[in-house]
C-alpha cells in the first residue's frame, strides 16, 4: 500500500519583502497570520490579522479557509466566502502578502527556481511592473492594472499599452481564448522572475 511519501509534497511560497520563501505543508493543518505562534507568520504585514487563515489537508489536496479576518482572504481574484480547495498556482493574498499554493496536481511542483521569464524589452518590463504593482498594494480586491491604468502610470496610448500586452501574452505562451489573460500574466510574471516584490513595493 503506497502512503502519502510516496506523492510530490505540497508547498506555500510566501513573497516576503526580501524575496521568495517555500513553506513545506506537511501536517494535517497550516495557520497563517501575524502572531508568532502561526505556521505562516507573516509579522512584517500589518494587513494581516493575528490569526488570518488556515490550509487544510483532505489527502487528496488542499482547501483554504478565512478564519474571520478584519481584511479578508482573496484566492485567484476572488475574495474567499467559504472554504476552497486549492489547485496548483493559485495565488493567495493575504493583506498586502502574496502567496502561491504549489501542490502536485497540473504540472510537477517546481523548485525554488521556477523557469526563467522570456527575453523583455524594457518597455514590456515597464508594462509588467505596473500591472502587477495593484497586487502589492495591500487592497483586498487584488486584480492587475487595468489597460488605461497602465498607460496612465507610463503616459502612454492605451492602444499601446494593448499592443504590448498582446506580445507579453505570446511571449508568457498564454491561452488566446482565456478571459483572464491580465490575471494569468501578472501571476506568470511573479512566478517566473519576470516582476520581483521589491519593484512593486
Amino acid at each position: 500500500m503506497t502512503g502519502d511519501g510516496a506523492r510530490a509534497p505540497s508547498f506555500l511560497e510566501v513573497w516576503r519583502p526580501g524575496g521568495v520563501e517555500v513553506v513545506l505543508l506537511d501536517g494535517p493543518t497550516m495557520t497563517i497570520g501575524r502572531d508568532e505562534g502561526n505556521g505562516v507568520v507573516l509579522d512584517h504585514d500589518r494587513q494581516v490579522s493575528s490569526l488570518h487563515a488556515v490550509l487544510q489537508s483532505y489527502g487528496a489536496g488542499w482547501a483554504i479557509r478565512d478564519l474571520g479576518s478584519t481584511n479578508g482572504t482573496v484566492v485567484a481574484g476572488e475574495r474567499l466566502i467559504a472554504e476552497r480547495a486549492l489547485r496548483h498556482g493559485d495565488a493567495i493574498q493575504v493583506g498586502s502578502t502574496r502567496l502561491v499554493f504549489r501542490g502536485p496536481a497540473g504540472r510537477a511542483a517546481p523548485t525554488t527556481a521556477p523557469h526563467r521569464p522570456p527575453e523583455l524589452t524594457r518597455r514590456e518590463r515597464d508594462v509588467l511592473v505596473a500591472l502587477c504593482r495593484p497586487l502589492f498594494s495591500g487592497a483586498v480586491f487584488t486584480e492587475p492594472a487595468t489597460a488605461r491604468a497602465v498607460a496612465t502610470e507610463l503616459v502612454v496610448s492605451e492602444a499601446a499599452v494593448k499592443q504590448h500586452l498582446l506580445r507579453l501574452y505570446d511571449k508568457f505562451g498564454l491561452d488566446p481564448a482565456s478571459t483572464r489573460r491580465r490575471v494569468e500574466l501578472a501571476n506568470a510574471a511573479l512566478e517566473r522572475g519576470a516582476v520581483t516584490p521589491g519593484e512593486l513595493t
